[in-house]
């Protein structure tokens, strides 16, 4: 049994990390809990240099804490940067779309939080508009660069799999009454549903691990927190991959009192590999022909939001590819077009659902 330093995937995407301090000044719109993690990797690899928030405090408060200049309009942050070269969209799902795409046609580069819009069609007009200004849009999708996930998609590009025949997704997560207590969480046009705030770094990895989806089953329900949100708390789904592969979706945010599960299960002709952990940061399962995966670096914890848990926390390592992309001209990790395919296969289940 062969085993692996280092898998590829991971050298490619993480031992490339930029050590000095870049001289590239940042942005960020939005100045709610995930702005926290931004402001905090911007600041240790480059300058952030202004925030804003519709909501003064919060803007003033992230403002003070790293030196930066508090803007309480997105308008006025790109009037009064101009020296700025790129803005974290940070922002209620919602206007994600509408934030990036200011900011693109401000002539500035735009970083955008997940989902990256909650259409196809907003997702296109903001890769319309990074083309027409020629500017950069990234998608995060941190989940890629956990360690086993990275190894199990080097697995899939090497062949060793086989063909992948079928894939069984569980996202078992606790999201309750409190969390969206005051918020912009839980409603249709600011939040648009479990799949995209919660679920869709594990989309996202379906599309990149098995590709494009071609048909759909799917139900969904709210149980637990009727009157609370105005969508689903719940759903399954069919999926029929255009490779011909099959694979089922379970996702809930009823496991009670806390996370239990996010885990990733691909059967192929010449291996089965489970990643699991509270959130595809273990590798729990592994039978391949005449190979093992061994020796994975430790990942990072997850992303810590007070009363419960979010995906694993490797922004650090997507701000090294922002800066290595635009200092460097190297090859982004997420593409926009990946992060519109990700709400493209959320709004197939959508739809079917109904």
């Amino acid at each position: 049994m062969a085993g692996v330093e280092r898998p590829f995937i991971i050298k490619k995407l993480i031992d490339h990390i930029t050590v000095h301090h870049s001289s590239l000044k940042f942005a960020i719109v939005g100045c709610g809990h995930i702005a926290q993690r931004h402001a905090e990797h911007i600041s240790n690899k480059a300058q952030l240099t202004a925030v804003c928030d519709t909501v003064k405090e919060k803007a003033d408060a992230l403002a003070a804490k790293y030196q930066a200049k508090a803007y309480y309009s997105l308008e006025d942050l790109l009037s009064g940067e101009p020296d700025t070269q790129i803005v974290s969209v940070c922002t209620p799902n919602g206007v994600h779309a509408a934030h990036a795409i200011q900011v693109l046609n401000a002539g500035k580069h735009a970083l955008c939080e997940k989902p990256l819009g909650l259409s196809v069609a907003e997702c296109g007009h903001m890769i319309q508009a990074a083309e027409k200004n020629n500017r950069r849009l990234f998608a995060i999708k941190q989940n890629r660069y956990n360690p086993p996930v990275a190894a199990v998609k080097q697995l899939i590009e090497e062949g060793r799999l086989g063909k992948i025949t079928n894939v069984q997704l569980s996202c078992f997560w606790n999201r309750n009454n409190a969390y969206y207590a005051n918020s912009w969480k839980g409603t249709k046009d600011m939040d648009g549903g479990i799949l995209y705030t919660q679920f869709s770094h594990f989309i996202d990895l379906l599309y990149w691990m098995v590709g494009d989806v071609a048909d759909v089953k799917a139900m969904t329900s709210n149980f637990q927190h009727e009157g609370v949100i105005d969508f689903e708390d719940t759903a399954v789904v069919i999926l029929k991959f255009v490779n011909g592969a099959l694979g089922t979706i379970n996702c809930t945010i009823n496991s009670h009192e806390r996370n239990m599960e996010g885990s990733l299960t691909i059967f192929g002709e010449k291996g089965t590999v489970k990643i699991g952990g509270q959130y595809l940061n273990e590798l729990e399962y592994q039978n391949i022909e005449g190979y093992k995966i061994e020796h994975l670096p430790e990942g990072n914890k997850a992303n810590n939001y007070g009363t419960y848990f979010g995906s694993m926390s490797n922004h650090n390592l997507v701000y090294d590819n922002v800066i290595e992309v635009l200092e460097k001209g190297a090859q982004i990790t997420t593409s926009a077009f990946e992060g519109l395919k990700t709400v493209e296969i959320i709004q197939k289940i959508y739809a079917a659902a109904q």
